[in-house]
């Protein structure tokens, strides 16, 4: 019981945050699954990759209903996610292969380097003004590729790297984070096939994981985060946003620098 509670408990926060400040609940998702797993004596070489892998499944189910809505809102830029496409599908089996040969610490490090790379991001408002239009189908594949393959690598939706891409590529604000939004559907469904299939075989994992799918957190997490998400859009509208953007800031760096120290 105590162990559905917390998942619950994190998908809840998780949730709320995303609908609150349009960010991945993966960036909290990922180090609170892995002290979980932790907690739970789960093997130490296969924790960080069933976080990851959790996280990316999760997405799945939360970002169905955010891209609905965008795309209500006719704000999704559809052409750009398709010339987005095949290469975030390619970066993110890229990067769930790369991820897969790399050992927990590493992991770890390089998703504590990330997070406190997006703290600065969001802390100091440090977006990129337009500089340039979409580029072709060749540049619009390697930034695809790039996109996916990070967001495999760290659990996320990628609109950490596609809302800046996207602005620095002269799409409105608007228009950027709803074709994000629509761009993290095919990185999570995509992410947590790789992960399922990496892992698959691997004798560490413990009881009720699909490959690096832990079954009962996904499930626990993805029905609360689902549910809480509305009430973190509601107090979007009720909160001052930036000032609770900077405090989020400084819990991401937090967290980013716990799990450097480990």
């Amino acid at each position: 019981m105590a162990e559905w509670l917390t998942y619950l408990a994190l998908g809840a926060f998780a949730g709320t945050l995303a609908g609150m400040l349009g960010v991945g609940g993966g960036l909290v998702i990922v180090p609170v699954l892995a002290w979980v797993f932790i907690g739970f004596g789960f093997d130490g070489s296969v924790i960080m990759h069933l976080a990851v892998g959790t996280s990316l499944a999760t997405i799945v189910f939360t970002s169905i209903s955010s891209v609905r809505a965008h795309h209500q809102r006719g704000a999704v830029q559809w052409p750009a996610v398709w010339r987005l496409l095949p290469g975030i599908v390619f970066g993110v089996f890229v990067g769930a292969l790369f991820a897969e040969k790399m050992p927990t610490t590493a992991l770890r490090y390089f998703f504590g380097m990330f997070e406190l790379l997006v703290a600065a991001q969001m802390g100091f408002s440090l977006l990129p003004e337009a500089h340039r239009d979409l580029p072709g189908r060749l540049g619009m594949g390697v930034a695809g590729s790039v996109i996916g393959g990070v967001s495999a690598i760290v659990g996320i939706g990628g609109g950490t790297l596609t809302v800046p891409f996207l602005l620095w590529c002269g799409v409105a604000m608007r228009q950027a984070v709803a074709t994000s939004a629509a761009c993290g559907l095919p990185i999570a469904v995509a992410g947590a096939v790789a992960f399922a299939w990496t892992g698959s075989g691997n004798a560490a994992l413990p009881e009720q994981s699909l490959g690096y799918l832990y079954l009962p957190a996904l499930l626990g997490v993805a029905a609360s985060s689902i549910l809480f998400a509305p009430a973190g859009a509601w107090l979007a509208h009720s909160l001052p946003t930036a000032v609770l953007k900077r405090f989020f800031a400084v819990f991401l760096a937090v967290l980013g620098g716990k799990m450097l120290l480990g």
